[in-house]
Order: C-alpha cells, then structure tokens, then sequence
C-alpha cells in the first residue's frame, strides 16, 4: 500500500528529528526540515495560523471533501539516556513523548498523497502542530485563526508503548481528560521572626490552603467521578527568621467533565481567598494552561476504526479504557468531527519505557502501520462521512 521506500525515508526523517528536539514554539530546525521535505514533495504550505505551525495541502484545487490530519512537532525538557546512535544531541531536550515520529509519519502522508493526488476526490490538509507539550497549546492558537474552518473532519494519533506494534486503541466520545494547570500566590506581610505578631505568614496560610484543598478534593466530590490533583510546588521565604510575605503554588487537575473542571478550579478560589483573608493576606489564583479532553465523533471514530481493521485485522483493533491524560488536539475536536487512536509501538524492552520519560524509545516500523491508517481512512472517506 504504501511506496516501497517511504518507511525508509520516514525512519530517516525521525531519526534526524531525534537528534534535534525542540521544545515549545521555538521549533527553527523542526519547521526548516519540514518546509524543506514539503518543497522536495512540491506540496504547497501555509505558516498563517498560531505560530509556529506548518500547514500543508494535497490537492488544493478540489472543491469536494476536506479532510486534516495532524502531527504534533514539540520535544521535551529532559535529558535522553536511551544510548540511541541517533540520541539527542541537544544538552536536556528529548522526544521522550514521540511526537519525532507523528511529524515524521505526516511527512509521509505528504509523499504518498501527493503521488496519489490527480486520483483523490478529496482535499488533504496536514497539520504540523507546536507546542503540545507547553504552556500555551499550539492547536489553541490555530483553533483560534480559524484553522479548521475549510476542514470536514479531522484525525490524528499518538504513539503508546503500552501496546505492541499492531495494536490500535480506538473509543467513542471522551478518551482523555480536561488538564488544567494552575497558580496559587499567597501575600502576606514580613516581619522578624521574634515580632511574628506584626507579619502575615504567607507559608502558613498556603500550608493551611494545601491541607484544605486535599480535603475539598476527596471529601466533596463522588467516588464515581475520576479526577486527579495535585500541588508539585510550594515556594516561599527567604531565610529562617524571617516572616515570609510571599509564597506560590503550582497544581495540576484533570477531569473527565467541564463540569468537575469548573467545579475544582471554582473550589481552590474560594478555598484560597478565604484562608488568605481569615489570616490578614490576599490570594491569586491563575489558570496557566487549560486543555480540553479530546472528543471522538461517533462517525469519525467508526470510520477510523473500519479503516484500520483494514490494516491491522479486527482482532488487533480495541476499545481502551478513558485516560486522565492530557492532548491539545481536544481544541480541535472541538471546532469540527475529528477522531483519535493509539498506535502501538512496543516490540521489545526498549520499546516498552513509559512516555516523558529519559529511555523512552518507540518500533519504528509501528510508524509505517500509521501512515497507512491514514491513508486508509482518506481513501475509504474522500466522498465524506454521514454524520
């Protein structure tokens, strides 16, 4: 199905993309590699939308169908310790989550869309995202410019090495969850420790915050409603005598509904203000970075899931439980139908090391099941989907 060298050519491409793994939008070695592959291909592009972003189209000119599929380009803060001859070359910065190989495989599908492009009867964007991994999600910015305005229906994957090479996760409806960063900022008053009297202790009140908000978490809400929170930083003071006047929080949540969202970040607020007043202080409370959990249209998620029994079988296609991850393609799932799948990666044990972390490594043969998905689904959907 596919060109006999395009597994060979997308290998190559992860592997240079592994050794130069970007972080965020500042991503100069990444878009130069795919302007570069997209102008060898003779693929037209477009850079309007967000920043940092790359937006390729297959058969500009149709009128009929459009369909996006997307690849994520970012790397993470962290320092490889895989010993991969293609390891990072750039001192804490890795593809520890594998988004080498989504842009890799999207540059694949331009290959082989283009060599397929007088045959199709749809148009194809590819959308090369920033910014996952960051505290402003790349697809964000691109919802907002309008990205998916011209697009149908729109699908995407990521790499999982907790399945095997040949597996593919695919679930209606959620599949992830909202992630919600936040930060707590405590003011109080300073003051030498032996007049404690004439301060206003901001540790004590983020301490008391802190013990409040654990209760909040288990206490008000039903076993039955997953969510997760957490704080992974407090951060306050100067000296041991000292009354410290300042102190900061940073906390995670995720949840399956808007609805437990609203609830939680509604909680911390009150919980927070209230305390830093009972005790003399002010409290900030800041949403830093908010991701909705991804959508899986019925109909899309259907279609994706005929087409990759096309490719795996239907034995090796299934139904996986709901995560409390968190992916930025949930900002497009939301504009227009889109689907989402996990592509197993794991072959060995080396392949088998969790995502964000130092040994994370994936089967690069997985990546040619990918490309084919895609390209299954574009074929099986170029007339569009009934929804």
């Amino acid at each position: 199905m596919l060109q006999k060298d395009t597994l060979e050519y997308v290998i190559g491409l992860r592997r240079e993309l592994h050794q130069y793994p970007e972080i965020g939008f500042d991503l100069p070695k990444t878009l130069a590699l795919v302007r570069r592959e997209l102008d060898k291909l003779g693929v037209p592009y477009t850079e309007e939308f967000g920043k940092s972003s790359i937006v390729a189209t297959i058969n500009p000119e149709c009128k009929g169908v459009t369909i996006g599929i997307r690849g994520d380009m970012d790397a993470l803060p962290m320092q490889e310790e895989t010993g991969l001859p293609f390891a990072s070359k750039i001192p804490g910065q890795m593809h520890a989550c594998g988004h080498d190989g989504h842009t890799a495989m999207l540059i694949g599908m331009a290959k082989e869309l283009k060599a397929r492009e007088k045959e199709l009867a749809c148009r194809v964007k590819l959308l090369f995202t920033p910014a996952e991994e960051y505290i402003e999600p790349g697809c964000k910015l691109m919802a907002e410019d309008g990205v998916m305005d011209d697009i149908d229906f729109a699908v995407s994957c990521h790499v999982g090495p907790d399945s095997d090479t040949g597996r593919i996760a695919i679930r209606n409806g959620g599949i992830n969850a909202n992630s919600m960063g936040f930060t707590v900022e405590f003011f109080g008053t300073s003051s030498h420790a032996a007049s404690q009297q004439k301060g206003k202790d901001a540790i004590a009140m983020a301490v008391e915050a802190y013990t409040a908000m654990e209760i909040m978490v288990a206490k008000e809400f039903s076993p039955n409603e997953p969510r997760l929170f957490n704080i992974g930083v407090i951060q306050g003071g100067q000296t041991n005598n000292i009354i410290c006047n300042y102190c900061k929080m940073f906390g995670s949540s995720r949840a399956h509904s808007d609805e437990v969202s609203e609830k939680l970040i509604t909680r911390v607020r009150e919980i927070c203000e209230g305390i830093a007043k009972m005790n003399g202080g002010e409290a900030k409370v800041t949403v830093n970075k908010f991701l909705p959990y991804v959508l899986n249209n019925d109909a899309v998620a259907e279609q994706l899931r005929i087409s990759a029994k096309k490719i795996v079988g239907d034995d090796n296609v299934f139904v996986p439980g709901r995560g409390l991850g968190g992916e930025d393609f949930g900002f497009l799932s939301r504009k227009k139908p889109c689907a989402f799948f996990r592509l197993g990666t794991r072959c060995s044990e080396a392949t088998s090391h969790v995502l964000h972390t130092v040994k994370f490594d994936l089967d690069e043969n997985a990546l040619a099941i990918g490309m084919k998905i895609f390209l299954q689904f574009v074929l099986d959907n170029q007339n569009g989907i009934a929804f």
